[in-house]
C-alpha cells in the first residue's frame, strides 16, 4: 500500500508502481494539507452556457468549471437574479396572486409567501394532473409529474416539471467528470506520488469505459395523460440523455436499449453482461445508489454461469425477450469467446467472493454511487465486495423537486462527503434548526414555519444545521424538501453541505422511505390478527437489515398470550402461519414507493417479523438508561441502527423469524 511520507516539508515518494500515481517534487507549502489527504488549491477551469430558457446548453468540460466558478463567486447576485426571474415569470399565476396581487417585489415574496410542505401544493398539483392549466403555480407548460420517493396519504408525491428543468439537471450531470478530471493536468505539471485512497482526483478516465447500471421504473399517467414517473427515468428517456455527446468520458459499457428495458431483470442481465465482456477496459464502475450496485453483485452472484455461457457461446439466453436488449446485445456478443467466459468462471467459482468487484473488474479505479444518508449502511458490504481498494464516489446531491449541487472532493471519505449547491438550479432559504452547531429539530414536519425564520444561501452559518427550502421555475414556492443538512464549508461565496438526514423518515433500504407514522398504521393492522389468539403486541421496534441483497425490513415483537380458562376453542399458540400473514398485513399498509420496491424492482426483500422472548424489551430500555438516557423521558425507539449494542441485545433475544409469503398488491 502507498503511504504518503512527509519530511521536512517535503513528500517523498514510496512506491512508483500504481498507475494511480504521479510523483510531486515541491514542498508541502505548495498544497493543502486536509484530513491526511493532500489537496491541490484548484483553478477552475467555462461553460459556454446559452441561457437555461429552453435553449440547449454547450458543455466542454473545462468551460463548464469556469462556470461553476464563476456562479459560486457571486452566489448572492445569480441567487437574487433567480428568484427575480421566478417571480417575473409566475407573477400571474394563481398561486402567486393570492398572496402577492401581482406584486414582483423580492422583499415582499419573503414577507408575504409561506413556507410549505407538500401538503399546501397539493391541491394545485392535483388539479393540474386532472386537466387544469398549468397557470395554476407556473407560466411555463407543465411537461411531466415527477414522482418523488416521498409520499403523500400512501401515495407518490407528485412534482411538476417543465421542459427547461431538464437543461438544469444536464448542466450538473455535465460537471461530473470535469470535476473528476480537473486536476489531471495539474498533476502531470506536479508529479505527485500519494496514497489512491487520498487522491482527490483521479486521471486517464477517457482511456477505458464505464459500467454505470442505470435503470428506468414503471410509468403511470395522470387523469389528464401527463407522464408521471421519477426524475432518473425522466431523464433516461430525454434527448439529453439518448442524444448525449458520445465522448470518451461517455463511454459506457450498457447499450441505451439495455437502460431503457423496462423489464428491470432483463435490463440487469444484459447491463452485466456487457460490463463483463469489456472487463478489461471498464474503468468506472457504479449505479446511483449503493443499493442498486449490491442488488448487481447478488444478480451476478445468481447468473454468472448463464453469463458466462453467453459469453461463451456468443450466443444471447433466449429468456432476454425484449427487442431491444437482443439487438444491440447482438453486436456486443459478435462472437463466441471462451478464454473470456473461462476467466470470469475462474474469478466467480472462487468459495469467497471478497474483492470479487477488483477481480473482475481489474482496471477499475473507483465505484459511483449515493453513499449518503440512508445509503451509508451498504458501505461495509461495498467495501467488502472490492476488498476496500475501491474509493466510494459520491457526485451530486439532487431531488425530484430540484438539483442542488456537486462534491467538489468526490474522492473524499463517504464521512466526508459534502456538497456545493450551485445558485443557478432554484432559489435556496434554510430553516435554521438549533444554535451554535447543535442539532435540534423543535420544528415537527407539518409545523408552520414563521415567515422570517428562513435564511438565504449564502446567510447560514459554518457547523450549523438546517432544513432546505426551495422555490423553482416549475412552481414550487418556499417548498420544504425534508433534508436536514449542516454547513461544513464554502467554495468561494456558496455554502457547502453535508447531508444529515431526511425528516421523519425511520426505515429505506432503496428508494422506500418509510415514516414512523406510516409505520405505526401498518403494525397497528397487523397486530389486530393476534386478537382471535388472545395474543397481544406488548412492544416493537425495526432494523433495516442490508447485510443480504436486497436489504429488507425487519421489525422485532414481543408478544404475550393470555391462555383463557373458559374459552377451551381458542388456540393455544400463535402459528407460524398467523406471523406470516402479519408481516404481509404489515407490507400490504405501507406506502405505493415501498410496496413497488418490493413487488416491481426487487430492490427490498420480504418483511421479517423476529418474535422475541418476554421482557427483552425491559431490557432495552435499561440498556438506553445505562447509556445516560432519562428514564422519565425514555421512549422506545422505533429504529435501531446496524452494529449497536441495542441490536445485538435484541438479535441474542430472538425466538422466532417469519417472512412475509408472498409479494404485497402493488399496481402501476
Amino acid at each position: 500500500m502507498l503511504v504518503t511520507r512527509l519530511k521536512r516539508n517535503k513528500i517523498s515518494k514510496v512506491d512508483a508502481a500504481s498507475t494511480n500515481l504521479i510523483e510531486y517534487t515541491g514542498t508541502v507549502s505548495e498544497v493543502e494539507v486536509l484530513r491526511g489527504s493532500i489537496v491541490f488549491p484548484f483553478v477552475l477551469l467555462s461553460c459556454a452556457q446559452k441561457d437555461m430558457d429552453g435553449k440547449k446548453l454547450e458543455y466542454k468540460g473545462e468551460e463548464a468549471l469556469k462556470e461553476l466558478d464563476k456562479l459560486t463567486a457571486r452566489a448572492d447576485e445569480v441567487q437574487e437574479d433567480i428568484l427575480k426571474e421566478i417571480i417575473t415569470r409566475n407573477a400571474k399565476t394563481e398561486y402567486l396572486n393570492r398572496y402577492m396581487d401581482g406584486v414582483k417585489d423580492v422583499s415582499e415574496y419573503k414577507r408575504l409567501i409561506p413556507v410549505i410542505t407538500y401538503k399546501g401544493i397539493r391541491p394545485y398539483i392535483q388539479r393540474i394532473a386532472n386537466g387544469e392549466d398549468s397557470s395554476l403555480i407556473t407560466s411555463h407548460p407543465i411537461t411531466e409529474m415527477l414522482c418523488s420517493s416521498g409520499t403523500s396519504a400512501g401515495e407518490p408525491k407528485l412534482m411538476p416539471s417543465i421542459a427547461e428543468d431538464l437543461d438544469r439537471r444536464t448542466f450538473l450531470y455535465n460537471l461530473i467528470m470535469p470535476i473528476m478530471n480537473k486536476l489531471e493536468r495539474l498533476f502531470i505539471a506536479s508529479k505527485i506520488y500519494i496514497l489512491s485512497h487520498s487522491l482527490v482526483y483521479v486521471t486517464g478516465l477517457d482511456e477505458g469505459k464505464a459500467m454505470f447500471l442505470y435503470f428506468v421504473k414503471a410509468e403511470m399517467s395522470t387523469p389528464c395523460g401527463l407522464p408521471a414517473r421519477t426524475v432518473l427515468t425522466s431523464y433516461y428517456k430525454s434527448k439529453h440523455f439518448k442524444c448525449r455527446s458520445r465522448d470518451p468520458f461517455h463511454d459506457f459499457t450498457s447499450p441505451d436499449q439495455a437502460i431503457l428495458c423496462n423489464d428491470s431483470n432483463q435490463s440487469m442481465y444484459c447491463q452485466l453482461l456487457a460490463g463483463l465482456v469489456h472487463r478489461h477496459q471498464v474503468l468506472r464502475l457504479g449505479a446511483v445508489f449503493a443499493s442498486a450496485f449490491l442488488r448487481a453483485i447478488s444478480f451476478l452472484e445468481h447468473n454468472w454461469v448463464d453469463l458466462c455461457n453467453d459469453i461463451r457461446t456468443g450466443q444471447l439466453d433466449p429468456g432476454i425477450t425484449d427487442s431491444g436488449c437482443r439487438s444491440a446485445m447482438s453486436v456486443i456478443l459478435s462472437a463466441p469467446d471462451s478464454l473470456l467466459a473461462d476467466e470470469i468462471e475462474r474469478i466467480c467459482s472462487r468459495p469467497s467472493w471478497k474483492g470479487i468487484v477488483c477481480h473482475l473488474w481489474p482496471r477499475a479505479k473507483y465505484i459511483e454511487a449515493v453513499v449518503t444518508g440512508s445509503m451509508g449502511q451498504y458501505i461495509p458490504t461495498l467495501e467488502y465486495y472490492s476488498e476496500g481498494k475501491l474509493p466510494l464516489v459520491c457526485t451530486m446531491y439532487a431531488s425530484s423537486e430540484c438539483y442542488f449541487g456537486v462534491n467538489l472532493k468526490p474522492l473524499c471519505a463517504p464521512s466526508d462527503v459534502s456538497f456545493t449547491l450551485l445558485p443557478n438550479m432554484g432559489y435556496f432559504e434554510f430553516i435554521p434548526l438549533g444554535e451554535n452547531g447543535t442539532l435540534f429539530m423543535e420544528m415537527e414536519e407539518d409545523e408552520e414555519v414563521p415567515i422570517n425564520k428562513p435564511v438565504d444561501l449564502v446567510h447560514v452559518r459554518l457547523g450549523c444545521y438546517y432544513e432546505l427550502v426551495v422555490t423553482t421555475f416549475s412552481g414550487l414556492c418556499r417548498y420544504r424538501i425534508g433534508d436536514v443538512l449542516q454547513v461544513t464549508g464554502f467554495h468561494n461565496r456558496a455554502p457547502q453541505f453535508r447531508f444529515i438526514c431526511r425528516r421523519n423518515v425511520v426505515l429505506s433500504i432503496d428508494s422506500d422511505k418509510t415514516n414512523e407514522e406510516d409505520l405505526h398504521k401498518s403494525i397497528t393492522v397487523a397486530k389486530r390478527l393476534l386478537e382471535p389468539y388472545n395474543a397481544l403486541l406488548v412492544e416493537y421496534t425495526t432494523y433495516a437489515d442490508t447485510s443480504t441483497v436486497p436489504g429488507h425490513y425487519v421489525i422485532y415483537w414481543e408478544i404475550v398470550q393470555h391462555i383463557p380458562e373458559i374459552e377451551p376453542s381458542v388456540p393455544l399458540t400463535v402459528n407460524a402461519e398467523v406471523l406470516q400473514e402479519c408481516c404481509i398485513a404489515v407490507e400490504e399498509e405501507l406506502d405505493y414507493i415501498y410496496r413497488r420496491c418490493r413487488s416491481h424492482d426487487r430492490s427490498v426483500g420480504p418483511l421479517e417479523i423476529r418474535v422475541v422472548k418476554p421482557g427483552t424489551f425491559e431490557l432495552l430500555m435499561d440498556l438506553f438508561i445505562s447509556q445516560g438516557g432519562s428514564i422519565n423521558q425514555y421512549k422506545t425507539p422505533r429504529c435501531i441502527r446496524s452494529s449497536t449494542a441495542a441490536l445485538k441485545l435484541l438479535n441474542s433475544n430472538v425466538k422466532a423469524c417469519f417472512f412475509s409469503p408472498r409479494d404485497p398488491a402493488w399496481k402501476p
